[in-house]
């Protein structure tokens, strides 16, 4: 998320902002566990102004030519169907104090550091995602270095420490990382002052991956990438054409039957959007959990999958399971399924995706009057897009619903596009704060057929 939108991600739904509406460590100390698509064009809005380039690039790693390219370290490119990295021989051990739990254990590691990848469009924002698989033992870092227009570098800034489960370690992402220029807000790298040109012109990322010692298995990382985006400031977008009517059926599951469950992982309700939203299009893609992996679960609960969702994208220093890349990696940890956080640049690319059936969850802010039929307002709130109508209104299954039978909705297009693709707005006090800009989430198969790859491509998405 962009720096004035941080606190957004943990937002209150419903009665309380709807009433609203109408009345860690340094850098260094972070960096110590390690060893040593363009969606532009000019927008045009319906008043006649004009903003800046609206442009994305994502780039990533995901061939055993691209393992092979980056600077091993004890680590080994795998070839296969899935392609990918793996520890082959330890550079030798670190003890890391997980600051979650308190506890220190030592930990074999070896590293992988990608070639430096240029951006299409210098950015303010960049942010990483990556696939992986993390057996019992073992679990990964993901770094990143970013190289300023002005030539110079970033520190190594460290985007997530992530595992499958949370036996072994925490899942987290490392607050107080910043240079001055730039800091680290959650899972997103921003440039402080985006007024003075300043700009993300590359990046290099570094995966460190960890295993207890003495045991053989290993995380292997199928895909790496980042996402870099110089959004311009704007409160409208231009209105979009209607191109499609399409509906995806994805299962429907609903947040707030889940409210007070769980306190350890954000308490459920109005907090779980984005595990409740990433579970739907995990079952689309035919995604189950088995009976032991849900056997934690209370078996009075309904929908218990959702409760797992939520404990597997559980950020424990940010306190919330919206973390942006927990969430693909979550996706991703099913067999046969790729997870990208990445932005969109309209609603012409989501109507691309539908057409080759991929749905997607998008990131949006809005008061309870600017999307209607929603019912409530929002500093910060995912919801799944599964269609248009055949007028261009999209059709979302949208998690913040009384049950799961009321979760899908038919939201008019014009507002819909406004309120996701912004990057400012007023909320319910009348002060300026941020949108997303685009930001979604997209989940497609690790092989995906040509027409699904085609659609991925045009909006972006390398595959």
């Amino acid at each position: 998320m962009s720096q004035a939108e941080q606190p957004s991600r943990r937002t209150v739904l419903a009665a309380a902002v709807a009433a609203a509406v109408a009345g860690g460590p340094t850098p260094t100390a972070a960096a110590a566990p390690a060893s040593p698509a363009d969606a532009g064009g000019t927008d045009t809005g319906e008043a006649g102004w004009s903003a800046p380039a609206r442009s994305v690039d994502h780039r990533a790693w995901t061939s055993y030519a691209d393992w092979r390219a980056g600077a091993a370290e004890g680590t080994r490119a795998v070839p296969g169907v899935r392609p990918g990295v793996v520890i082959a021989a330890p550079l030798g051990s670190v003890d890391y104090r997980d600051p979650h739990t308190g506890t220190t254990a030592a930990w074999e590691y070896a590293t992988w550091t990608s070639p430096a990848r240029v951006l299409a469009v210098p950015a303010t924002e960049v942010i990483a995602s990556w696939n992986a698989s993390t057996p019992a033992g073992t679990w990964l870092q993901v770094e990143l270095k970013g190289t300023y227009s002005d030539g110079t570098d970033t520190p190594w800034y460290v985007m997530g420490r992530w595992a499958t489960g949370d036996q072994d370690v925490r899942r987290t992402s490392v607050d107080g990382q910043t240079d001055g220029r730039s800091a680290v807000w959650t899972d997103t790298l921003a440039v402080d002052d985006a007024s003075t040109g300043l700009r993300l012109a590359a990046f290099r990322l570094r995966l460190t991956l960890y295993r207890r010692p003495g045991v053989q298995a290993t995380p292997t990382v199928w895909r790496l990438g980042a996402t870099g985006s110089d959004v311009p400031d704007r409160f409208t977008v231009p209105a979009s054409v209607p191109g499609l009517a399409r509906e995806l059926i994805v299962p429907r599951y609903s947040q707030e039957i889940h409210r007070g469950r769980y306190p350890e992982y954000d308490n459920g309700g109005e907090a779980w959007c984005s595990p409740t939203s990433s579970q739907m299009i995990v079952e689309y893609w035919g995604g189950r959990l088995t009976p032991e992996q849900l056997a934690w679960v209370d078996p009075a609960y309904s929908d218990p999958q959702v409760c797992h969702a939520a404990r597997s994208t559980y950020d424990y220093q940010y306190g919330g399971c919206g973390n942006w890349p927990f969430n693909a990696a979550y996706a991703a940890t099913f067999p046969d399924l790729q997870g990208v956080v990445t932005r969109l640049g309209s609603l012409t690319d989501l109507e691309t995706l539908i057409a080759a059936g991929i749905p997607a969850m998008t990131s949006q802010s809005f008061l309870k009057e600017e999307l209607t039929g929603a019912g409530y307002g929002t500093s910060g709130h995912l919801m799944t897009v599964i269609g248009f109508t055949g007028q261009g209104d999209v059709i979302a299954n949208d998690p913040f619903s009384v049950d799961d039978s009321a979760v899908r909705r038919v939201y008019r297009r014009r507002e819909f596009e406004n309120i996701w693709l912004r990057t400012k707005r007023y909320n319910a006090g009348g002060k300026v704060a941020s949108g997303t800009g685009g930001v979604c989430y997209v989940y497609f198969p690790a092989r995906p057929s040509a027409r699904r790859r085609a659609a991925l491509t045009a909006v972006g998405i390398p595959v």
